[in-house]
């Protein structure tokens, strides 16, 4: 099973507000990450909830997701990718880690990630656009102790490094995967994005 771990804790400094509650199109952008989500062909998903933690847990609690809060939040983003994977069970073999500030990323890119991970049969599967690599990431649950003992200050990064050899890159045809909101200019971008696929095309003559 392939599991998806949605990582929602952080404080949204940046933004000065928590941004995962701002809205997206009909939503909220946490909403709008966790539905597309539960639209991909992930088995199951967990969220790790820690900053703003109640606020979010209400927007969330509708979906069929598993919620549970990392305490200890204020320590970065590992200690998060920790907490999620403690929750998943025991018949997960891999899991999609999805940043929460990221509603571009639609479920078709997170459908193809899994897809190249059963096919290749790759430790690490990476989105790739215009050669850049992006997120969301997909680990084989091989790594899980590998992941508890690297560093917070080089985080996955780290298991990048070291297992280069291992990392399948996944061509995909949208730039959502290099595309996060941390600031209010990154939310406009955000905005303009919607907009513009709402936008009709005007009629072929």
């Amino acid at each position: 099973m392939i599991w998806a771990i949605v990582l929602a804790a952080g404080e949204s400094r940046r933004m000065g507000r928590p941004k995962l509650l701002l809205p997206y199109g009909d939503k909220t952008i946490i909403e709008t990450v966790v539905q597309n989500v539960v639209s991909s062909r992930a088995d199951g998903a967990v969220v790790v909830l820690g900053g703003h933690r109640q606020e979010i847990e209400e927007k969330v609690r509708g979906f069929a997701v598993k919620r549970v809060i990392n305490r200890r939040y204020q320590e970065g983003m590992l200690s998060s990718v920790r907490r999620g994977l403690l929750a998943l069970p025991a018949s997960a073999r891999a899991a999609v880690f999805i940043l929460a500030d990221q509603p571009e990323v639609a479920s078709s890119v997170i459908d193809l990630m899994i897809e190249a991970y059963c096919r290749e049969k790759k430790g690490i599967v990476l989105p790739v656009y215009r050669k850049k690599r992006g997120h969301p990431l997909l680990i084989d649950l091989k790594y899980r102790r590998e992941i508890e003992s690297l560093s917070p200050d080089i985080g996955l990064r780290g298991l990048l490094r070291e297992h280069r050899d291992d990392i399948l890159e996944v061509r995909v045809p949208s730039p959502s995967v290099l595309k996060d909101i941390d600031d209010p200019d990154d939310y406009r971008g955000a905005l303009g994005s919607i907009r513009g696929r709402a936008r009709p095309k005007p009629d072929r003559v």
